[in-house]
């Protein structure tokens, strides 16, 4: 009983929940005891390095689009800035709701380019839209890169209706 009792005092007094003295549990460095102590250890971690930029072309990827946003919405304003060649927002198989992003294709760089500067961080059905270059999709895992030279480009779209 007395064993018992004792027990019971240990696991409920103040030195058992607190941390034993510095002295006998000392870190092993003074930077490890900063690192452990300051208020950066509690902080989120920094952000990655930024990817860098894609190298020019003419498709460009917009992302933040809002969900009402359709293909023919995003040809239309993009298509202030040169000759859309084709316009596509990516969406979910199931609702067919935008997924938030698309690409648009331009005929020329400097259309791409144009269309780019003209419309990122611009508004787009009440949204702030962000255009970039389109970075190329990497080959599937066992194919070749004979392949991957040796397939067709892909075609022009037409326009959607009305847009001539």
């Amino acid at each position: 009983m007395a064993a018992a009792r004792a027990g019971l005092r240990r696991l409920f007094s103040i030195s058992a929940i607190s941390p034993p003295p510095l002295a006998a549990a000392a870190p092993a460095s003074e930077s490890e005891f900063r690192r452990l102590f300051s208020i950066s250890a509690f902080s989120p971690p920094l952000p990655a390095a930024a990817r860098p930029a894609a190298e020019p072309s003419t498709n460009l990827f917009v992302s933040g689009l809002n969900k009402g946003t359709t293909s023919e919405g995003l040809w239309e304003a993009f298509s202030k800035f040169g000759q859309v060649v084709h316009a596509r927002v990516v969406t979910d198989r199931v609702s067919g709701y935008s997924k938030g992003f698309g690409f648009v294709r331009y005929a020329t760089l400097e259309e791409a380019e144009a269309g780019m500067k003209g419309m990122d961080g611009k508004f787009l059905d009440g949204w702030v839209i962000f255009a970039e270059y389109a970075r190329p999709r990497p080959p599937p895992p066992g194919q070749t890169q004979l392949q991957t030279a040796a397939a067709p480009p892909p075609q022009a779209m037409e326009p959607p209706a009305g847009h001539q």
